[in-house]
């Protein structure tokens, strides 16, 4: 019998696939042709009032409504402000109720820190790394580069204590830089003294739609790989007094598994399905990289977020990960990749079903696995 999954986390597209730049990698931007009936497309009050009425009702005593894109901020504040309202009307007695905000920071000022800040809203913001990494493919829609206009942003929040991380996006040019990516992000994307610094490093392999092969800006399993393991040196090289100082996602996700604790991240767990995405529409699909027909599981204003969740197609989404390819199944180091996100088995053929970023996987692990298993020693005296 299949374990009922609880309703704790939606991930929102407000906005659809909408957008103020045309990143060369970005996924999402044909998803708008979902919806060729409207050029533009935007989530109305009714939809997102029975969003928020549902979770809250039906979730767990934490919940959480992560807006993203597309752009999140096309919406404006007052969008915003009528979800905080209607997250109060409908709260619940001893909920916790967070909002997460993913932005490329384009149109980030004072008045949206201001309310970022208010609200507590934890913000990722979109930075590939210094100028010249993030502008290789991160334009706006006239083609104009992006950077000084994210740095900004950084800057503002920064002065407003708005809390956020950084969202970097690996590619084949920007895994030449490892180093100095990370020491500039470390040193220059977040306010002087700022103590928690969070860095997510996230590889894209994407599929050319006109040779069916690996598009030209994906990151290789091998470059990626030693990307991490550069990476790693300069996490261990900024721990104090033993400990690490600034937060990389994959490598807290690891840790976790060296601790025997359930992996953060869905691209580490078993199985996947433990979230939905809410398009603009109210239509609700199984992951946002399988934003397509196939996995639309039903639309939350004629359908319970809790049963779509637990649907017979989402558990057949979940089992897809679960379903391991041989040389998986036998790798020392499955426990802690679980044979990676499922979509990176399915972006290139040549990798024959296998995750593209295998190899890294194995290279990094390799490379790091006695610093970790020290780590986790560590921490179980000190516990």
């Amino acid at each position: 019998m299949t374990q009922r999954k609880p309703l704790n986390s939606v991930l929102i597209k407000p906005a659809g696939a909408d957008c103020n730049m045309t990143c060369d990698y970005c996924f999402y931007l044909d998803k708008g042709e979902l919806y060729p009936k409207r050029k533009v497309h935007r989530m109305s009050v009714q939809v997102l009032e029975e969003l928020v009425r549902q979770v809250i009702q039906n979730g767990e005593r934490m919940v959480s409504f992560n807006w993203q894109g597309g752009e999140p901020t096309l919406m404006g504040l007052d969008f915003y402000k009528q979800a905080l309202a209607f997250e109060e009307q409908y709260g619940v007695p001893g909920q916790a109720v967070g909002n997460g905000f993913q932005t490329n920071g384009i149109l980030i000022n004072k008045e949206w820190c201001e309310f970022l800040k208010e609200y507590s809203f934890l913000v990722g913001l979109s930075l590939d790394g210094p100028q010249h990494v993030h502008d290789r493919y991160r334009q706006d829609r006239a083609g104009r580069p992006t950077w000084e206009r994210v740095m900004k942003a950084a800057e503002l929040m920064g002065r407003y204590h708005v809390a956020y991380n950084i969202l970097a996006v690996v590619n084949d040019y920007s895994a030449e830089f490892a180093k100095e990516t990370y020491s500039f992000l470390t040193q220059h994307a977040f306010p002087t003294g700022h103590q928690e610094k969070f860095l997510q490093f996230i590889p894209i392999v994407e599929t050319d739609p006109a040779t069916g092969e690996a598009a030209s800006f994906s990151v290789s399993g091998e470059a990626f790989g030693k990307f991490l393991c550069e990476i790693f040196d300069c996490w261990l090289a900024d721990f104090r007094d033993g400990w690490p100082t600034v937060s990389v996602r994959f490598f807290d996700t690891i840790f976790h598994s060296y601790l025997g604790l359930e992996a953060p991240e869905c691209t580490s767990m078993s199985e996947c399905g433990c979230y939905v995405v809410v398009e603009h529409s109210g239509d609700v699909y199984s992951c946002d990289f399988f934003v397509e027909p196939r996995w639309k599981l039903g639309n939350l204003m004629q359908s319970n977020l809790v049963e779509l969740l637990n649907s017979p197609r989402q558990h057949e989404f979940g089992r897809m990960k679960a379903t391991l390819p041989e040389p998986c199944r036998n790798c020392r180091w499955l426990e802690f990749c679980r044979g990676g996100c499922t979509k990176d088995r399915v972006r290139d053929p040549a990798d024959n079903g296998l995750c593209h970023f295998c190899k890294s996987y194995k290279m990094f692990l390799e490379y790091a696995d006695e610093h970790f298993r020290r780590l986790a020693e560590k921490w179980r005296r000190s516990q």
